[in-house]
């Protein structure tokens, strides 16, 4: 399986396995999946991923279904289904069936809508066995949000964002308890090691407002995540951090290098992040440019925006126009990351010899040769028309 996955990322097996076995490197695939793994972390492609799911009020499977194979065809390299309306087993089981990427789940979402404040801890870890035995391959999971925490947010804009860390925030001051899935990490690891799965240590205290960012309680949470991966490491279960949210240019770079230092090098998941908060119907662009800064400095693994965010449930084209974006910002952290020009410097060429159809070929999202097809007959565009410079140089510079 290695030999595999490090030919496709262009490194060599042995660099992979130092790199899996210290925990910079995962594997994401649930051994009851017939997939192809994917590796996520240091020397790696930059992934996306892109969230699915059914609300309380739309709810549809072959909606959802539509949205995984758009945001397949449109290279997104794992799904989350983040579905807390309909049947939540049936939804995850028909999506795990009509697709061959990795998926993963928050299965404190169908903990808490089946029983609400009442949840116990056995039956949260019931629910994380189910979504394992069912085939999934990563699960977020919010145990870095302890109760100390909750006392220092009222400093915040938004207290909590993280629907997850809600549903855990009500469920500790409900019951003035702590955090069951911090304290029951060790049946956790038990339970997601069986499965070859991988932990999303989810970030509950996310910022949800540039105001917010990188303050007190989302570096107590981190290094709670750091203390955690220390004991996920020890029981061999691979572990992904996930990050912001809202963050400012300046600051995502030490957000990185924080979560870097602090989880000792796991990779890095971020949400966008998003880069200002008043890109409403236009949030998939700022966060692609966070993503794009996350992943240069350190980022490995980009979850998707797409324009409806902060709005309602995306659509199949929401999908489209989150996972372009987010890939556009990943080959550009990869540009850097992995010196590889590869495919930009064969555009290029494309472009100089004005080839439309590997220009095409070449372009990220191949489907807007479906918009303008009457080019590939002709030798120029309309931007220019008979004064392109790319025509006029190569007519009268013989090269």
């Amino acid at each position: 399986m290695l030999k595999e996955i490090a030919k496709k990322e262009g490194i060599s097996e042995e660099k992979l396995k130092r790199r899996v076995d210290k925990g910079s490197v995962v594997i994401v695939k649930n051994s009851e999946r017939d997939i192809p793994p994917l590796a996520i972390g240091e020397g790696t492609r930059v992934k996306v991923n892109a969230n699915i799911g059914t609300s309380t009020d739309v709810v549809d499977l072959r909606r959802e279904l539509e949205k995984v194979w758009t945001a397949v065809r449109s290279g997104t390299d794992t799904l989350m289904d983040l579905s807390v309306g309909g049947n939540l087993d049936a939804i995850r089981r028909g999506i795990i069936e009509n697709t061959k990427v990795p998926l993963g789940t928050v299965p404190i979402y169908q903990a808490f809508i089946e029983k609400k404040v009442d949840m116990t801890p056995d039956f949260i870890l019931d629910v994380i066995e189910k979504n394992c035995r069912d085939g999934v391959d990563f699960l977020t999971l919010h145990c870095g949000i302890t109760r100390n925490i909750l006392d220092d947010l009222g400093g915040r804009m938004i207290p909590i964002t993280s629907r997850g860390g809600s549903f855990l925030a009500a469920w500790m001051i409900k019951n003035k308890e702590e955090n069951p899935l911090y304290e029951n990490f060790d049946q956790i690891l038990e339970i997601v090691g069986k499965y070859d799965a991988v932990i999303s240590l989810g970030d509950a205290l996310r910022p949800a407002s540039i105001h917010d960012a990188t303050d007190i309680p989302q570096m107590q949470e981190l290094i709670n995540l750091g203390r955690l991966t220390k004991r996920a490491r020890k029981a061999k279960v691979p572990v992904i951090i996930e990050g912001p949210g809202h963050v400012p240019l300046d600051q995502i770079e030490a957000n990185v290098v924080l979560e870097k230092k602090i989880c000792d090098n796991a990779p890095f998941y971020v949400l966008g992040p998003l880069v200002t908060d008043i890109a409403l119907g236009y949030d998939h662009i700022s966060g692609a440019i966070g993503g794009a800064l996350a992943a240069m400095y350190g980022a490995d693994f980009l979850c998707y925006v797409t324009p409806s965010e902060h709005l309602g449930l995306p659509t199949a084209e929401d999908v489209k126009k989150g996972v372009i974006a987010s890939k556009i910002a990943a080959h550009a952290a990869d540009i850097v990351r992995l010196k590889d020009t590869g495919r930009d410097d064969k555009m290029s060429r494309a472009r100089k010899d004005l080839d439309w159809d590997k220009m095409f070929k070449f372009c990220i999202d191949e489907s807007v040769k479906e918009k303008y097809s009457n080019l590939v007959d002709k030798n120029v565009c309309t931007m220019c028309g008979k004064y392109c410079a790319l025509k006029i140089v190569k007519e009268y510079l013989k090269r």
